[in-house]
């Protein structure tokens, strides 16, 4: 049998055979050179090039083939299937400690930041409620509309903790306060009072700081209230300013404005007539406003007071609101109406009767 000389780095095996098909190997695995002095081919092995897998895959479908084709090629088969041991074993030392191949490929974990503000408070369906909550919960239908005699009923049942809770209302109302012309901001005098203790500071001079005082202000002061103000002094509920007052009271924004305590014409809490303010104030005046999505909260009571009196008291929010309409508003002004407890679930109204409610001649 005649013998063909190779370089070290390739493998040459003799076929005998008179007939080999190129086109059914790879080229990239094997070429195929024959020799003219020699009446026989001689087949140089490359290195493979493919995946471990894709070698195991390559070696049984040749494997397979030599059977079904007899003798067709033994010589093939004997290369791909010596490659795939010498794949298996380099896939062996991997394995081991101390191998000096490739470094496996590291992977990249994302690490999400942590949600701050609303964002990280829980969903609606895994907050838990009290045993407490749950009970009242099922004193009242969810999305039903109740007159407002049965929904004040109902607020006094719910009201069941240790301490007196405020009876609250919340308006959702057909407007965009980002916009001038629908901006919501008044006050409602509650005729039957808000059964809170208001704490009322007046800033004023000359003559009716007398007056202040006489009225039954809480607070009288001139600079030297507003320097305390300005050191950190908050102990009041209501500040109510004199015109004349207003150029110096004009510094205390930062600290006032994000309190909601900064005197406003439209509060009331910037006026002349500085006893009758003092009065509307301790009798149970209410400012109120929309916020940036269009909603007024609005206390009107306590939990004590008698339905005849949350009723008249609630009627009087409702005017209120209904008389301020912003002249930008368009379409049907009243979304949603709703009223509950401090610590209690939301009743929801029906608007429309509560719009045309007409109480008692005797309440």
């Amino acid at each position: 049998m005649a013998t063909c000389s190779t370089t070290p780095s390739s493998l040459m095996l003799t076929y005998a055979a008179s007939s080999v098909h190129p086109q059914d190997l790879t080229p990239s695995l094997l070429s195929f050179k024959p020799n003219p002095l020699c009446t026989n081919f001689c087949v140089h092995y490359s290195p493979l090039v493919l995946k471990p897998r894709e070698r195991r895959i390559s070696s049984v479908n040749l494997l397979r083939q030599g059977k079904a084709g007899g003798s067709h090629y033994p010589v093939v088969v004997a290369a791909v299937a010596a490659e795939a041991e010498v794949a298996e074993a380099v896939e062996g030392k991997e394995g081991e400690e101390g191998f000096d191949g490739p470094a496996p490929v590291a992977r990249t974990v994302v690490v999400t930041k942590p949600k701050k503000g609303k964002a990280a408070l829980p969903l609606k369906r895994d907050r838990t409620r009290s045993k407490r909550f749950l009970e009242i919960q099922k004193l009242r239908e969810n999305k039903k509309e109740y007159d407002l005699k049965t929904a004040i009923s109902l607020v006094k049942q719910m009201a069941s903790t240790k301490f007196v809770e405020t009876v609250e209302a919340h308006f959702r109302l057909n407007i965009d306060p980002k916009y001038n012309d629908q901006q919501l901001r008044a006050t409602v005098n509650l005729p039957k009072g808000t059964g809170q203790t208001v704490k009322v500071a007046v800033l004023t001079q000359g003559e009716k700081f007398d007056e202040a005082k006489n009225a039954g202000a809480d607070l009288v002061g001139g600079e030297d209230l507003i320097a305390q103000i300005k050191g950190g002094f908050m102990e009041f509920d209501k500040l109510i300013a004199s015109p004349d007052m207003m150029p110096k009271v004009a510094s205390l924004g930062k600290i006032l404005g994000p309190r909601g305590l900064m005197p406003n014409p439209k509060a009331g809490t910037v006026t002349a007539n500085i006893p009758q303010a003092i009065a509307e104030f301790k009798q149970g005046k209410v400012e109120f406003r929309a916020d940036k999505t269009g909603i007024v909260h609005l206390p009107f009571g306590k939990a004590d007071f008698p339905e005849e009196d949350l009723v008249t008291n609630l009627l009087a929010a409702v005017k209120s609101v209904e008389a301020n309409k912003p002249s930008g508003a368009k379409g049907v002004y009243w979304k949603s109406a709703h009223i509950c407890s401090s610590m209690g679930p939301s009743i929801r109204l029906n608007i429309r009767e509560t719009l045309d409610y007409k109480p008692p001649s005797n309440v």
